[in-house]
């Protein structure tokens, strides 16, 4: 961003300001006459923006956290955050004033605006930050984007572990993420010093060029790769849809190097990987963005047509999924479901209120289905796992999952940064809160190894014990944690890495009376929250 630098002399501005102040007292600002530390002589940088982005995070903050917050509590701990540029900076607040000090002594006392008056909190804290510099060596050599760090990090500390700023750089890579960006396909890394595509993703400019992967990149456009780290070259390819990217290699077993002219398009990152277990299908996903949810059904309507009866059942793996985008978990769950509801959100806003029903159409015809699930299965993945688990649909195998059961909206800020803040919380379709609590198994796969004969016997032969760890899993209130993390422990959350759920999943499939009897184990009941 850019900023506008006004050149002075500290010390003798300051002088003049103090002796005005003191005099005149102006309104609304009170000097420390005799306390005030000497400012340093310093280049000072005033941001054109920065009221703006203060004010549309602190308004963004305010109106769509999913607790109320006043404004006048979010931005004093925004200004408490320029401790995190410098610990001597310190912020007191009286009845009607803020007072900012340095090694304890003041610089200024500025009279409070009103409690929910944004631009006049966002004003503030441009000010104090501009105000804190001639004073300290680390908040002088602050950047924009330091600033705007230091604060929204010490606004969003307070409120969950789930609310987060990126600044612009980041912001950028985590859309990426979500929707995709312009490119050509190709991943590579800094191998023996050389930059080395290690990654092709199907379907894309690079995949249907020629290039290959352990390919050695020599230049891109003009420029030597040898001079490029991974994250220059990144930028470089990573450009406009339809733009031309020239890019040339070296290969094994051939001496002349090969240059290839690639038009970028629109790359969304593969999630869903597909394989055949003899008359099973199998997907892993391993996390949700804008093309998961039409990648998986494409591979399943291919795949079931080409397979037809011989197709027994499939396995969806959510193991290690930590989420992303909830309308792409949506979707995934409905290529499933014929009916009923999927899930439900509800916050404070408004627009936080969703409920979100099958469209009519299961791509399996109804074959049976099975989601492995851990602990660290999460967000989009806890959705899919407890809508196909309520309507009846699939038998979750694994352990408890994550718990997180929380949506995050982004919002844009003026300076091309985001704060991803948490606004409603996920209702699973029998009515039980999600998060804290996360989604519970059938078939729960602790860590004493058992034959999977074994396990399935106990677990069928259990029926009124699980039935009733189901019944209170859906009837526990959000605030009664002791409750919750007890039901938690019937089957912990881990993380699960080994074939061991997979192989009782495909045991189960291939005998359908053991499928149907482990099906209804967790069957549901909608349970008013308390």
């Amino acid at each position: 961003m850019a900023t506008k630098i006004i050149e002075t002399n500290y010390m003798e501005t300051f002088r003049s300001f103090r002796t005005i102040l003191c005099a005149l007292s102006l309104v609304g600002l009170v000097a420390a006459c005799g306390s005030t530390p000497p400012p340093l002589k310093a280049t000072v940088q005033a941001w054109p923006d920065a009221i703006g982005v203060f004010e549309a995070g602190y308004r963004g903050i305010s109106e769509k956290y999913i607790e109320y917050i006043s404004v006048e509590r979010l931005a004093l701990d925004g200004i408490k955050g320029f401790s995190a540029i410098d610990p001597a900076l310190h912020v007191r607040k009286s009845e009607n004033s803020i007072t900012l000090s340095y090694t304890d002594q003041r610089i200024l006392s500025v009279d409070l605006p009103k409690s929910n008056d944004v631009h006049g909190w966002a004003k503030l804290t441009s000010d104090l930050a501009i105000a804190a510099r001639p004073y300290s060596a680390d908040m002088k050599v602050a950047d924009a984007e330091k600033i705007y760090e230091a604060v929204f990090d010490g606004v969003l500390s307070k409120l969950d572990l789930y609310s987060r700023y990126a600044g612009a750089e980041d912001a950028r890579k985590n859309r990426a993420q979500r929707d995709g960006f312009g490119g050509i396909g190709i991943g590579f890394k800094r191998i023996d010093g050389a930059l080395r595509i290690t990654r092709i993703t199907p379907n894309t400019p690079a995949a249907k060029s020629g290039l290959l992967i352990n390919d050695t990149i020599t230049h891109i456009g003009k420029k030597p790769a040898s001079h490029l780290t991974p994250h220059q070259a990144t930028l470089l390819i990573r450009v406009p849809l339809n733009t031309t990217v020239s890019l040339s290699v070296t290969r094994t077993g051939i001496t002349a190097q090969q240059t290839y002219k690639l038009t970028s398009k629109h790359i969304v990152f593969p999630t869903v990987t597909e394989k055949r277990l003899k008359n099973v299908l199998y997907y892993k996903i391993s996390s949700f963005n804008q093309g998961t949810a039409p990648s998986l059904s494409e591979k399943l309507k291919l795949t079931t047509s080409a397979m037809g009866h011989n197709l027994k059942g499939v396995v969806l793996d959510l193991r290690g999924n930590p989420g992303g985008l909830l309308k792409q978990s949506v979707k995934v769950a409905d290529l499933f479901l014929t009916q009923g509801m999927i899930i439900s959100t509800k916050g404070r806003h408004p627009d936080s209120l969703h409920h979100y029903a099958a469209g009519g159409s299961d791509l399996t015809e109804e074959r049976p289905l099975i989601v492995l699930i851990d602990g660290r299965s999460a967000s989009a993945a806890e959705i899919v796992a407890a809508a196909l688990q309520d309507q009846e649909r699939a038998i979750l195998i694994g352990t408890s999952s994550y718990g997180k059961g929380t949506v995050q909206s982004v919002l844009r800020l003026p300076n091309d940064g985001e704060i991803t803040l948490t606004w409603s919380r996920f209702i699973a379709p029998s009515g039980y809160i999600l998060h804290g609590l996360g989604v519970r198994p059938s078939l729960c796969t602790k860590a004493k190894p058992e034959p999977i004969e074994k396990l399935i016997d106990i677990t069928l032969n259990s029926v009124s014990e699980i039935k009733s760890t189901f019944h209170q899993w859906r009837s526990v209130g959000l605030k009664n944690s002791a409750r919750r993390n007890n039901l938690r422990s019937t089957c912990p959350a881990q993380q699960r890495k080994s074939d061991k759920e997979l192989d009782i999943a495909k045991h189960m499939i291939e005998n359908p009376m053991t499928y149907t009897r482990a099906l209804f184990l967790s069957s549901a009941t909608n349970q008013a929250q308390k």
